[in-house]
């Protein structure tokens, strides 16, 4: 329910969409999106390892069962899409489809909730959802960009790569071109991945924070079929993450 009396519906809305911030110019840092996203991978990390430690050949329990599913799933991903041997594919994917989940399940927490208790300690603002943060979700995909680029040359060396940058697909006489395109296609990889997911988490909490503004009777009655909903959402976000980017690192794998 919104605990927005005495806002305007744009000054409710602007509230719940700024972020607590420190520096200036380009140093400024979103410190609710660095402390909830690490906060939540320390949680997913600490929770695996405590799982791991207490898992048993024998008929498992429910969380045992539950991360069992997840790891083979990541794991039955990378077999089909990576060709070649994973190495740390399979941990990079796992991590990947986890902590996303873990980071867009927040926006299916109420809209006040996390702001209202961040405001009981003196906290002005608090943006409660790390993947509707463009900053979090290119950090993410540029460093997918990176390990690109190290597959490339891991595979191919500087030769082949710088070869295969040149001569694909029109042939050498033809290499600015090949280079151009080459380029293109490295490059909206990040981006495309960066704001797919910004752009469903960005909508999906602006959905919420719409609801919030209704009537009271309005919101449940709107908002229970849109959390439904958004459970897909937020599921699909995480997978298609974590299937690009092994898609990606297995096509920088590839010798031609």
């Amino acid at each position: 329910m919104s605990d927005g009396a005495g806002l305007t519906s744009s000054e409710y809305i602007h509230h719940h969409l700024t972020n607590l911030q420190v520096g200036q110019g380009f140093w400024t840092l979103n410190l609710d999106t660095l402390i909830t996203s690490s906060l939540l991978g320390f949680l997913v990390l600490g929770l695996f390892a405590w799982v791991a430690r207490k898992a048993t050949s024998g008929i498992p329990g429910r969380l045992q069962s539950a991360v069992e599913v997840i790891f083979e799933m990541v794991q039955s991903q990378v077999k089909d899409v990576f060709h070649g041997d994973p190495g740390m594919v399979a941990p990079l994917a796992l991590t990947i489809f986890v902590w996303v989940f873990v980071m867009n399940a927040v926006d299916l927490l109420p809209v006040d909730l996390i702001p209202h208790l961040m405001g009981e300690a003196g906290v002005g603002h608090w943006r409660a959802v790390p993947t509707a943060d463009p900053n979090l979700t290119f950090a993410m995909s540029l460093t997918v960009f990176v390990l690109i680029y190290v597959y490339n040359f891991r595979a191919k060396g500087l030769g082949g790569f710088l070869k295969e940058a040149l001569t694909a697909p029109f042939g050498a006489k033809l290499a600015p071109f090949n280079l151009i395109f080459r380029l293109i296609e490295d490059f909206a990889k990040p981006i495309s991945l960066a704001l797919r997911l910004f752009g469903n988490m960005y909508a999906g909490e602006m959905v919420f924070i719409l609801i919030a503004l209704c009537p009271a009777y309005l919101q449940w009655l709107l908002g229970a079929p849109w959390a439904i909903f958004h459970i897909l959402i937020i599921t699909l976000q995480a997978f298609i993450f974590m299937i690009l980017t092994i898609i990606y690192l297995s096509m920088a794998n590839e010798s031609h």
